[in-house]
């Protein structure tokens, strides 16, 4: 196993910065996902780990080994590729193989490699087809097979499940992580799915316009986000975000509700913003310390089975809570909604979360 560390990366194409200032240190055996919208500079940044970009400034370090001015393939990195990238006319086998063979691995060591790699996902009987003969999912199993034959110091994967639906995205996903739980080898892995990052990492890695904006335990950064930014792109649906005013005696909404203070943020005055998720509202029962309340008028419904997503709106900003099933059957209802003040965030103007 490997630690990556990263200082000061920097990533100019012409006079655009893509990567401004990155410093991260990743520790062995550590699963580590980069998040974030389009444009961020996840897949660059991770190109750039692998030597496919080359950096502007700043140094990448694998278990202290300065890597900067390395080839790709003297980095000794694995790598799977969205496209899957495999050779159309080798076999199953071969594809696996061709790394090894490119090394000069002897034949009995390749056949052991190969055989483990696709016994452990699964692909043994489909070593003699090609690429042309499988499914997608199929395939993504071979590319990963590929990176998993090679005696790799890091494993890179760049979006490796967007090709698939997401049947196949939800299968190949606890793949992946049953992969990593038994190889134990150090992975970067880029997403845009917010879902896969919380569900797959040891650490996320939030970027933003070329800078990490958060990094931590998936649930520390859902439960605790630093800015609005961060609390708005984690989750689905995402956090609703409500204008008030706060003053010594709560904070005042838009349609003149009022809601008791949050606790972390008892000093706090003036116009501020309010991040509440959808499961933290709940219908309404007999009034509990610490709890607020809404009346609401429901707009729409959108039942999902063993939940029921609820919208309304609070002045002008639609809101959605997510109740459990048969909490309302249809728009019109108008209903007394409870949220969880402890565990609502407060943002100030600049959206930065308030502790």
């Amino acid at each position: 196993m490997s630690q990556l560390e990263i200082t000061g990366l920097r990533k100019h194409y012409g006079s655009f910065e893509a990567l401004k200032g990155i410093d991260l240190s990743v520790p062995e055996g550590e699963f580590c996902v980069f998040v974030g919208p389009s444009g961020c500079g996840k897949s660059t940044l991770l190109r750039t780990i692998a030597g496919l970009e080359e950096s502007s400034h700043g140094t990448i370090a694998i278990d202290g080994e300065v890597v900067n001015d390395l080839r790709p393939r003297d980095r000794n990195i694995a790598m799977v590729f969205q496209n899957y990238a495999l050779y159309p006319y080798l076999s199953v086998f071969e594809n696996i193989a061709f790394g090894l063979r490119a090394r000069r691995v002897a034949d009995a060591e390749v056949n052991r490699r190969v055989g483990e790699a696709a016994e452990m996902l699964g692909i043994t009987p489909l070593l003699d087809r090609q690429p042309r003969q499988l499914s997608g999912g199929q395939r993504q199993r071979v590319a990963i097979g590929r990176a998993v034959v090679r005696d790799a110091r890091l494993f890179l994967f760049d979006e490796p499940l967007s090709n698939l639906d997401a049947q196949l995205r939800d299968g190949m996903r606890a793949e992946i992580k049953r992969l990593h739980g038994e190889i134990g080898k150090t992975t970067i892995y880029v997403t845009h799915d917010q879902i896969e990052a919380m569900t797959l990492a040891d650490r996320i890695v939030l970027l933003r316009e070329g800078r990490i904006e958060q990094e931590g335990a998936p649930l520390d950064m859902f439960e605790r986000p630093r800015t609005r930014f961060v609390a708005g792109f984690l989750g689905s649906p995402q956090m609703n975000f409500l204008p008030v005013e706060a003053g010594a005696d709560g904070l005042v909404l838009a349609d003149g509700q009022r809601l008791p203070r949050p606790l972390n943020a008892s000093g706090a005055t003036g116009s501020l913003v309010l991040g509440v998720r959808p499961e933290h509202f709940s219908r309404a029962g007999e009034p509990v310390a610490g709890e607020g309340r809404l009346d609401i008028l429901v707009d729409l419904v959108q039942p999902t089975g063993t939940r029921t997503y609820a919208q309304f709106r609070v002045g002008a900003q639609e809101v959605t809570a997510e109740l459990p099933a048969h909490s309302v059957e249809a728009p019109g209802a108008r209903l007394a909604l409870a949220v969880d003040m402890a565990r609502v965030s407060l943002f100030d103007a600049d959206g930065i979360a308030l502790r």
